[in-house]
């Protein structure tokens, strides 16, 4: 399909992420107040959507308990700076193996829930988008699966509608596309859709620009979608998304960099990200803004 410049662009802020970055940089936020200062100094750089995951304050290491996901809620809600809160439902389908012999069993490390306990937080907390990863895919890191299967992919989001929620898909290649466009023909996914197009997360789809492409062109006219890229990629995929018609995420969830050398903050990474969209002629949106074009509804603190 012909390219046409996105002129009315969103920044989306990946506060924290749930990958093992927390002794790789003192800016990643482990605690509830940590991650929500900074998610709250990110929307103040200019990002209109914050992505939220919660970590053990202690150890830094991902969590899914509820506690630390109403408090990150309730500090950025009541922190007086408008912005649209997004959470991860992306834990809970993790499996490790240990070995190739012993598969009738898995490892000690594995993290499995079932739909009702991998939605707990978004049904209490309510934020405005929460994310849904459509797809199970092998992740570079030894033997782990995240498993995402279609019937629980069904289940939970039709618990995300439920609450009022709306959906976000992430895509880690073409096919989580193809299912997406499946559960949104089934109407499981109620438009408008919005995509996060995830591009070079091991073993996904690489962030070559001919994959982006293809992933671009298997996005439906009319959805909306962003896009992001690990590491020192990130910057090139904001001009990337704009140019490619799309809206664009960074953040210290894929990126702890801001030049070579250099350790980011969320708040310097929306900061660039925000110059070099002015730069190509379009415009960072507010959250009010994403809210009409997306159709949220702001929650009240709970």
């Amino acid at each position: 399909m012909p390219l046409s410049m996105n002129r009315e662009v969103f920044i989306t802020c990946a506060v924290t992420g749930s990958g093992g970055t927390q002794d790789r940089s003192p800016h990643v936020p482990r605690s509830p107040k940590q991650i929500a200062d900074s998610a709250i100094d990110a929307a103040k750089a200019g990002a209109a959507v914050v992505h939220c995951h919660v970590r053990d304050p202690e150890t830094g290491k991902p969590s899914r308990a509820l506690a630390l996901y109403r408090e990150v809620t309730e500090r950025i809600r009541d922190a007086g700076e408008d912005v649209v809160l997004n959470l991860t439902a992306g834990m809970g389908g993790d499996i490790y193996f240990e070995g190739t012999e012993d598969m009738g069993r898995i490892g000690p490390r594995s993290d499995m829930a079932g739909a009702a306990e991998r939605v707990a937080h978004v049904v209490e907390c309510r934020p405005e988008i929460c994310t849904l990863d459509c797809g199970t895919m092998n992740f570079n890191e030894a033997d782990y699966v995240m498993v995402n299967t279609p019937g629980m992919l069904r289940d939970m989001a039709k618990r995300m509608t439920a609450a009022g929620v709306r959906i976000e898909i992430e895509a880690f290649d073409t096919g989580h596309l193809w299912l997406a466009k499946e559960l949104v023909r089934e109407g499981v996914i109620p438009e408008p859709v919005l995509v996060q197009l995830c591009m070079g997360v091991p073993w996904g789809a690489p962030d070559d620009l001919n994959t982006f492409m293809a992933m671009v062109n298997n996005v439906p006219s009319g959805w909306h979608w962003s896009a992001f890229a690990l590491g020192r990629h990130q910057m090139p995929y904001v001009a990337a998304s704009v140019f490619g018609g799309g809206n664009v995420r960074v953040g210290l969830e894929d990126n702890l960099w801001l030049d070579k050398g250099v350790l980011a903050t969320n708040a310097q990474l929306v900061e660039r990200a925000a110059t070099i969209i002015e730069n190509m002629g379009a415009r960072v949106i507010t959250p009010a803004e994403v809210r009409a074009r997306l159709k949220l509804e702001k929650r009240a603190p709970l």
